[in-house]
Formats: C-alpha cells, sequence, structure tokens
C-alpha cells in the first residue's frame, strides 16, 4: 500500500498542528493566510468588482434623478422620499425581491446596492447644487451661459465638494452591504463571512472582517485624493 504524504503533512508533522487545523483554532493564523491565499484574494477583488460599481450605477441614477427634483420642484419631495424609503427596506427582503428578475447573479446585489446608495447620493447632489452662490448663476446667466454649460462648468464643479462627500459616505456603506450579498452566493469577502461562521473558523471570519474595513478605508482614502485633484481651488 502506498502511502502519499503533503508537503502540508510534512510540515505539520515536524512544527506541530496547524493554527487552523481540527487541534486549533487561532484567530491569527499566518498559515491560513498562505494556504488559502488565492481564495481570499478572489473573493477580495469580487468585493472591489460590486462595491464600485454598485456606487458607479447608484451615481449614474441618482443624477438625473437629482437634476429632475431641481428642476421640478413638486417632484422634489416625491424623489427624496422614494429613494429615502428604499434605504428602510432590509437587504434580507430587497435581495429576495430582485432574485425573480435578475436571477442568483451579481446583477442582484450591484442593482440592491445601487438603490441603496440613490438615498445619499441624490440627497448629497441636491445640496451641492442648493450650496452654489446665487450670484455665481446670476453671473454665468449675464456671461451668456445656457443652462447645460452652466450647470456642467459651473454650478456642478462648486458643488463636487458635497457630492464627493456624499460618495465617499455611498462608497464606505455599500462596502459593508455587499457582505449580505452571499445571501445570492456574490458576496465578496461576505461569502467568506458567511461560510466562517458557520463553519466556526475564526481565522476566516477575522480574515474577511479586517480586509472589508481596510477596503472601506482605502477606497475612502482615494476618493479623497480624487477629490483634491477635481478641485484645486479648495486646497488653500
Amino acid at each position: 500500500m502506498t502511502l502519499l504524504v503533503t508537503a502540508g503533512a510534512v510540515r505539520q508533522a515536524a512544527e506541530g498542528p496547524s493554527c487552523y487545523s481540527r487541534l486549533r483554532n487561532e484567530w491569527v493564523c499566518g498559515d491560513y493566510l498562505v494556504d488559502r491565499r488565492e481564495e481570499i484574494l478572489s473573493a477580495l477583488g469580487s468585493h472591489v468588482v460590486l462595491s464600485v460599481s454598485s456606487v458607479l450605477l447608484g451615481l449614474l441614477l441618482a443624477v438625473p434623478l437629482a437634476l429632475l427634483a431641481r428642476r421640478v420642484p413638486r417632484l422634489e419631495t416625491a424623489i427624496t422620499a422614494a429613494a429615502t424609503g428604499l434605504y428602510t427596506i432590509p437587504s434580507l427582503a430587497l435581495f429576495p425581491l430582485l432574485v425573480p428578475f435578475t436571477g442568483l447573479t451579481a446583477t442582484t446585489v450591484v442593482l440592491g446596492l445601487a438603490l441603496y446608495a440613490l438615498t445619499i447620493l441624490v440627497r448629497a447632489l441636491l445640496d451641492g447644487l442648493r450650496a452654489v452662490p446665487p450670484e455665481v448663476r446670476e453671473a454665468a446667466r449675464g456671461l451668456g451661459y445656457a443652462p447645460t454649460r452652466r450647470l456642467l462648468r459651473v454650478e456642478l464643479p462648486l458643488a463636487l465638494p458635497v457630492l464627493m462627500a456624499g460618495i465617499r459616505v455611498a462608497t464606505v456603506s455599500t462596502v459593508a452591504l455587499t457582505t449580505v450579498g452571499a445571501l445570492v452566493s456574490h458576496g465578496g469577502l461576505g461569502d467568506l463571512l458567511v461560510t466562517g461562521v458557520a463553519e466556526s473558523f475564526r481565522a476566516q471570519v477575522l480574515t474577511a472582517a479586517v480586509l472589508c474595513v481596510a477596503l472601506a478605508v482605502l477606497l475612502d482614502g482615494l476618493l479623497v485624493l480624487l477629490q483634491r485633484a477635481l478641485t484645486p481651488w479648495s486646497r488653500a
């Protein structure tokens, strides 16, 4: 009878039980990071794609809604109320409601998170546009700026700091909510969290949680740098 011994088994025999073996279940485990590196990086990459795609889709939906609310004041209350109402729907209920239309796919997660982001992004854009001084609009109008050109060249640049603050909040919250996508098997790091909790796998739970927090901080920092690059007049 041939006995097949893996390299991992040889190392375990030489160094003792692994920190995530049947005998040990530690929170901090370097062996887990090395042995499951590909799985962790795959989950992290999926989390980044889901989060960024959701925020971008939310922004794509929020801009026309906010501009419509600003152009037709009678619709502002309805639009903001609808966006706020979507945020009150628990994610455990929203994702299953979308499944009959989008299936058990990443589209379900991206669409659901984009709808949640509308609450923050619509209000941020409206507040940013309101913050533009009326005399600035009058000066642009006096210089012959058409409404569309005035919006793109004057109002949006001045509203950008407030809008970027909203995007930062939406991004951080989306990174956290993406983990709920594990309900439809597309939760990025949330998939690791769910399986880790189900199996009482401490190293996996801690790793996924730390990476989720680190990703939120990293994306927030990148957005701060982007804001500084887009608004050079505010650096002083």
